[in-house]
Parts: structure tokens; C-alpha cells; sequence
């Protein structure tokens, strides 16, 4: 997308590589880096020392068994163009904090900026001291480590986003929690599948991956996501959060840990339950603890929420994420692992996918949120129990053809 891969000097057994590169201005403000290689064996990056910064994933298919140390390096300069500046509409920055937002409509760099809005809309540049060409920085080096999968790639990253941006308005969230918790939220949202590598934990775990090693079997995925977010944010160049005193540092990196840690589904009964007893209880804003179960609550809406948006920005979604699943399932098959019914190819249909998931755990979710948000219930319940009748009608459709 930024110029022409690069070819290393010497073959690699590697089933991808990154490109680190330390950015430097020059006139006119634009970015240049010279890349240095590092070997990503398709799950976790082994960085040299010295390197920090921008990541540009490069598709390397090799067979041979030639290793290449971290500090090979590739001497080719390459650009990193910032992504224009673009004016927002009115009716685009009122549209931004709603449900209903299409996100299929933006390109790539109207993403970015679309994120930096968010930024600076909620007051957050100013919280956190943020330098703007910093965040800058830092949301393209974010976009440049999301991978291009069917579903877990930038776009998925927005999405997420975007829907947290709406839930924190269309909540009043800054009327419960400080700037900083809405920054901790926003931030992993934006973060919480960095270098997605397409297969699920289930098959992180059972084809003993490298990743699944390194976190013993617990969340492999969501601890990888965090540590990409904070290796990112250990480069002076990105890091957002380079102005704030150490102590507010800390509590960020917590919260945003927390959140993304959070977003492993196979957490999903053990939050809730804990979320329902806080609202038996008598739920309490200034309760550390209800907060964070809340913000944990909020950040899981917003990772599974694409069916609550319309009809015509939810669908799309379902076709992207089977694509992943049977890309999974396939490989499963052909390394001869367990294989999940609902990703089958030979199992699965879009109205079997969605109707049990929406029916179990969307509603049940966001019905549970409306207790502290009412409006929640009009906005976002009422969308899902209709995709739900959607998906029912469209399995009778589909059940009758079968006997005709």
C-alpha cells in the first residue's frame, strides 16, 4: 500500500516479516523511516534492541531454511506519507456518534482522521497533553499492525471504535467516569486486535502456537493484542501517553490491559455474572470496582456490536467473519484439530451463525447494560431483536427451498 515490498538480501523460513522503521521529520512534515527487519514467525515479533516504532507488515513465502538474525538489516529508504487532513462536515461529525454509522463508506486514511476527530473531540489531546503529530503518528503505526484479515483487520478496528465513540455519548459516559477512563476505553478499542492473526485462541491453544506457549493456554490472542499496543507505545515517536506523570501512566496501562484482556470471549460468563451482581446490589459510579466491571461490560458491546448497526452495515460483517471462520476450519481440518460446528463451512450457514448469538449473548448483553442506560434499549435492543427476526425469517426461506 506504501510503495513496493522489499526483497531481503538472503531467502527466510519465515511465514511473515515486519519492517520496523524509527521515524524522523523533515520538511514538509513528512514522515521517512529506514526500515529494519525483524522475523515474525506468524505469531509475535522478535524486535532487535534497538529498534521502536513503525511496523509495515510485509507477505514473505519462503521454503528454504536460511535464518536471518534481528539485526539484518534492509537498506532501502522508504516513505511514510501522513494521511491528509481532512474537513469534517457538520453532518459527518454528528453522523460519527451514532449507532447507525456506516463504516463501509471511509477509506482507509478517512479512518484515521475520523480516529483523530474522536481524540480530539472528547477532550482527550488535552488530558493527556498529546502531541497532535504524535497521534498521528501512533494511529498509523496502529493501522500499519492490524493485518489484512477477512474480519479482524483495521476496519474491525474502527468499527469497534467508532461504536465505543457513539456508546460514550450516546451514555454520557463523561457524566460517570473521569476523561481518563474515557481515554482508557477508546484507547482499547483501537487497540484491542493488533496483529489479529486470524485464527481464533481455540486454535492458538490446540495447534500449540508459539503465542499459546508463551501465554500457557490463557487469552493468547488478547495478551498478544496488549503487547503489541505497549510495545507501539514504548516508542517515544508513538506514544500518546508520553506527557502524563508516571503514576497516570500505570493506571492506563492497567485499564487499557484490563479492557482488552476483557474481549476474550471465553471470559463472557464470568464478566456478566459479575456485572449482575454490582446491579443487585445497587450499582455505584464511585466504586472502583463497579466501573471497571462496567468499562470491561462496555468494551465487549462494542467488539461484538456490529448487529445492532442497520441491516445494510451488519451483513457484510457476517460474510467477512464466516470467510475467517472457514479459513480456520480448513486449516484444522488439514493439520487435524478439533473443528468448532459453528465454523464448519459444511455445517454453517449466516442465519445459523447469527440467530443462537444474538439470541444468547447480544440481547441478553445490551438488555443488561439498559438497566444503567436505559437508552440503550431503544438504540441498541430493539435493532438486535429485529436482525434476530431477520435471520429467523431468512432460515424458514432458506429450510423451505431445501424441500422444494
Amino acid at each position: 500500500m506504501w510503495g513496493e515490498t522489499p526483497t531481503p538480501s538472503e531467502p527466510v523460513n519465515v511465514r511473515s516479516l515486519i519492517l520496523v522503521c524509527c521515524p524522523y521529520n523533515s520538511p514538509p512534515s513528512n514522515l521517512h523511516g529506514f526500515p529494519n527487519l525483524c522475523v515474525d514467525e506468524g505469531t509475535h515479533t522478535k524486535r532487535s534492541k534497538n529498534i521502536m516504532g513503525y511496523s509495515f507488515r510485509v507477505r514473505h513465502i519462503a521454503n528454504t531454511s536460511t535464518a536471518i538474525t534481528d539485526e539484518t538489516k534492509i537498506s532501502l529508504k522508504r516513505d511514510v506519507p501522513n494521511y491528509p487532513k481532512y474537513t469534517l462536515s457538520q453532518e459527518t461529525v454528528d453522523y460519527l456518534k451514532q449507532p447507525t454509522f456506516d463504516i463501509w463508506h471511509w477509506e482507509p486514511n478517512e479512518m484515521l482522521s475520523l480516529l483523530e476527530h474522536m481524540y480530539h473531540e472528547l477532550g482527550l489531546v488535552e488530558e493527556f497533553n498529546i502531541n497532535p503529530i504524535v497521534l498521528k503518528r501512533w494511529l498509523l503505526c496502529v493501522q500499519e499492525n492490524y493485518r489484512n484479515n477477512p474480519f479482524h483487520n483495521f476496519r474491525h478496528c474502527f468499527c469497534v471504535s467508532q461504536m465505543m465513540y457513539g456508546m460514550i455519548h450516546l451514555c454520557k459516559l463523561w457524566e460517570r467516569m473521569a476523561t481518563e477512563d474515557l481515554g482508557i476505553l477508546l484507547t482499547a478499542a483501537v487497540c484491542h486486535d493488533l496483529d489479529h492473526p486470524g485464527y481464533n485462541n481455540t486454535y492458538q491453544i490446540n495447534a500449540r502456537t508459539e503465542l499459546a506457549i508463551r501465554y500457557n493456554d490463557i487469552s493468547p490472542l488478547e495478551n498478544h493484542h496488549c503487547a503489541v499496543a505497549f510495545q507501539i507505545l514504548s516508542n517515544p515517536e508513538t506514544n500518546i501517553f508520553a506527557n502524563v506523570d508516571k503514576d497516570t501512566f500505570k493506571r492506563i496501562r492497567a485499564g487499557i490491559t484490563m479492557l482488552i484482556l476483557a474481549t476474550d470471549m471465553a471470559r463472557h460468563a464470568e464478566i456478566m455474572e459479575s456485572f449482575k451482581e454490582k446491579l443487585t446490589s445497587g450499582f455505584n459510579d464511585r466504586n472502583k470496582d463497579h466501573l471497571d466491571t462496567l468499562k470491561m461490560v462496555l468494551i465487549k458491546c462494542c467488539d461484538i456490536s456490529n448487529e445492532v448497526r442497520p441491516m445494510e452495515v451488519s451483513e457484510p460483517w457476517v460474510d467477512c467473519l464466516l470467510e475467517e471462520y472457514f479459513n480456520q476450519s480448513d486449516r484444522e481440518k488439514m493439520e487435524g484439530l478439533p473443528v468448532a460446528p459453528f465454523m464448519d463451512r459444511d455445517k454453517v450457514t449466516k442465519p445459523t451463525a447469527q440467530i443462537g448469538f444474538i439470541k444468547f449473548v447480544l440481547i441478553p448483553m445490551f438488555e443488561t447494560v439498559a438497566k444503567v442506560f436505559t437508552q440503550i434499549d431503544e438504540v441498541m435492543v430493539q435493532p438486535l431483536k429485529t436482525a434476530k427476526d431477520r435471520y429467523e425469517e431468512m432460515k424458514s426461506v432458506e429450510e423451505a427451498q431445501k424441500q422444494h
